[in-house]
């Protein structure tokens, strides 16, 4: 497409102004990206994307999430992971560089070592916009647990590349968690189960909290871990976590920044510490991303920690393959 027509009446909300630039704008420079491509190789690309925007002329923003989130739910043995794409080398395809993972390690503290990483969906085009945008737009359109497992696959496969003594955190909705294709692809990958967190992400609904533990039942028998939110505005209620008796409970950037502010005093509800002590649950910190902060959060005796300050986030195996030794936090700050 040589023109981007002006924003329509049927463009979803949340697909518009982003930071002062339109998300369409975006979406748009990918689709040309996908149709300017003459590999003969990646012509299903082009003729799958073709046929979507024809069956959503007024919506290009939901033709690309379908076309991303079937691409990405392609078996490991088709189209995008033939054997023609060179190894070590960036994918030719550009529908493989829509949605990357990155992760982002996790440290023991106070020690600093690696123990784990989060797995965390990126979107690629020439104007960067925030991964929730498109996760929202999504589930705007009822395509969020889709795009959801899209990522989860991805991030599984990346999985395959840290090393082996690490384990890898993946964050769902309690939607997303209920549908059958999260539990196929964790016990059915070649990732082992007991290296992989469960991060529940958003709210959970009293309603829906049986039929999550009856989801996560047969995952968890297998080794996976569970994590939930223990602070900020989405972080779960003290009855749900007695509920759910999560693997461990996270705090947050909000957190953090009040605990160093007061004097390495808790900022949340103590509650937090005591339901950590109650249910066997590691307290674990993120957005750490100054010293006062990781010094508050050792005071506090919150053993596992990450952001900025500890590492960023990294789309690069090289960089994942280097998490492997004891680092002083303070000093890598990625």
């Amino acid at each position: 497409m040589d023109e981007s027509p002006p924003d329509g009446e049927h463009t979803p909300e949340l697909f518009r102004n982003v930071d002062g630039e339109t998300l369409r704008r975006q979406v748009l420079e990918i689709i040309s990206d996908v149709l300017a491509d003459s590999d003969p190789q990646k012509a299903w690309a082009r003729e799958q994307l073709l046929h979507l925007l024809a069956a959503h002329m007024d919506d290009p923003e939901q033709a690309l999430l379908h076309h991303l989130i079937s691409t990405r739910n392609v078996p490991a043995s088709s189209h995008e992971d033939s054997a023609e794409d060179p190894p070590g080398n960036t994918p030719a395809a550009p529908a493989k560089r829509m949605l990357l993972t990155a992760f982002q390690p996790i440290r023991q503290l106070p020690g600093g070592d690696v123990i784990g990483v989060e797995a965390l969906a990126r979107f690629v085009s020439h104007e960067g916009t925030s991964p929730d945008v498109w996760f929202r737009g999504a589930a705007a359109m009822g395509l969020g647990p889709d795009l959801e497992i899209a990522a989860l696959h991805l991030a599984l496969s990346a999985a395959g590349e840290i090393p082996p003594h690490l384990f890898a955190s993946v964050n769902l909705s309690p939607t997303a968690c209920a549908d059958p294709r999260v539990q196929a692809l964790i016990l059915g990958g070649t990732v082992d189960p007991e290296r992989m967190v469960i991060e529940i992400m958003g709210d959970i609904s009293d309603r829906d909290l049986t039929a999550l533990t009856t989801v996560l039942s047969p995952l968890r028998q297998d080794g996976v871990r569970l994590a939930v939110d223990g602070s900020g505005p989405a972080a779960t209620s003290a009855k749900q976590i007695l509920h759910l008796l999560p693997d461990i409970i996270k705090v947050d950037c909000d957190f953090l920044a009040g605990a160093a502010a007061s004097g390495h005093q808790p900022a949340a509800p103590p509650f937090v510490f005591a339901l950590a002590e109650q249910t066997g649950a590691t307290l674990s910190a993120e957005g750490i991303e100054s010293a006062e902060e990781l010094a508050a959060v050792v005071e506090l005796g919150i053993t596992r920690g990450q952001g900025y300050l500890l590492g960023r986030p990294s789309v690069d195996p090289r960089d994942w393959a280097a998490w492997t030794g004891k680092t002083d936090p303070v000093e890598d700050r990625g």
